[in-house]
């Protein structure tokens, strides 16, 4: 009797060990066969996964789009709610390579390194030229289409600061779905960081400048006046003297500024004469607010100008600038770059005048 329990039980044992080995033997095979074998994919794709989508929902979807079978798909769910203990998978546009396993399919779930969309802001635009760009970019939830630049103003939590310049140009990368707003946020909050950096580090010299925002509207002219690293401290030189001495600034990009759109190519005689605060040639000191988004070394030109003599300078046509100390040696610099024609009455007259004049000589 006894010899009948004890072999009774041990089979029982030896029936318990064999279910187990069997249930471990068909793990293992659910194991290899569902989730370390490819996706049946023979290119990469994207996969979209909604926020707030259920697992069980994501499971189903797999499985509807045959990158898992009907029996991998219950299994993915289950190493998914496993995995959830401790991480949870994240919504977004994910990149799935070829050779994707539905094993590493979760981990990139888990990961969140989802697509990422660029935009550049290149230097110099003004805030409508970037918010049209903005506009064109079709990854981008559009929300503030309809907004003035007040408005949008207010929604960033600065209903009193005019938008010009107040973001910073650079490359931004986002993934799908992200609003305008929150990208304008990013870009207004780099230039915060930017400008605050660049104003720490202005020179020790008398500037003409109270604060850091005096040094943006500065850095905006600097960048729309020229596209040469090399002369932006000297053309902040410029601009810095003329301040000290109580010189209009003359600068043509403020004038292009007043005209907007209506501005052709050209700037005529008219136009320096337009009743507009922006309009350097008939108002003193600094625009009321910038001009143009300015990059960081128009910003560090603006707080470290170049210490010199020049007061003038006038565009080579090459992309460069001939500068000037006197207004007659700017004259002449005018006439040769500008007019061109040495043989011209005016520029031989001139010439006899100043004959000491290093623009007559070049």
């Amino acid at each position: 009797m006894l010899k009948r329990i004890i072999k009774g039980i041990a089979g029982l044992f030896l029936l318990g060990i064999m279910i187990a080995a069997a249930g471990i033997a068909y793990a293992y095979w659910l194991y290899e066969n569902e989730l370390l074998k490819p996706l049946p994919v023979d290119k990469p794709f994207v996969y979209q996964l909604p926020a707030g989508t259920p697992l069980i929902q994501v499971a189903q979807d797999l499985k509807e789009k045959q990158l898992l079978t009907p029996l991998g798909s219950y299994v993915w769910l289950f190493l998914a709610r496993w995995e959830q203990q401790s991480k949870t998978i994240k919504s977004g546009e994910y990149p799935i390579p070829v050779g994707t396993t539905p094993q590493d399919l979760l981990a990139i779930f888990i990961s969140g390194q989802t697509v990422q969309y660029s935009l550049t802001i290149p230097e110099g635009l003004n805030f409508r030229e970037m918010l049209a760009l903005i506009h064109r970019h079709d990854k981008l939830i559009h929300t503030l289409k309809d907004l003035n630049a007040a408005a949008i103003m207010e929604k960033l939590g600065y209903p009193d600061q005019h938008p010009e310049g107040r973001f910073y140009p650079d490359t931004y990368y986002f993934p799908a779905n992200t609003t305008d707003l929150a990208f304008l946020q990013r870009a207004h909050r780099k230039m915060r960081q930017e400008l605050a950096a660049a104003w720490d580090q202005r020179s020790a010299q008398d500037l003409p400048l109270r604060n850091a925002d005096e040094a943006l509207i500065l850095a905006s002219l600097i960048e729309k006046e020229t596209a040469d690293p090399s002369e932006r401290h000297h053309i902040a030189g410029v601009f810095v003297r003329r301040l000290q001495r109580g010189m209009l600034l003359q600068t043509d990009p403020t004038v292009i500024y007043v005209l907007g759109e209506a501005f052709d190519g050209n700037i005529r005689q008219t136009d320096l004469r337009v009743d507009n605060p922006y309009n350097t040639y008939r108002y003193a000191g600094l625009p009321p607010t910038p001009i143009a988004l300015p990059g960081r070394a128009s910003l560090l030109a603006a707080v470290r100008p170049q210490a010199g003599e020049t007061l003038f300078f006038v565009a080579k046509g090459n992309g460069s600038h001939y500068f000037s100390r006197t207004l007659a040696e700017h004259e002449c610099a005018v006439i040769q770059y500008q007019i061109k024609d040495k043989n011209s009455s005016r520029f031989r007259t001139r010439c006899r005048q100043y004959p000491q004049c290093e623009a007559c000589r070049s």
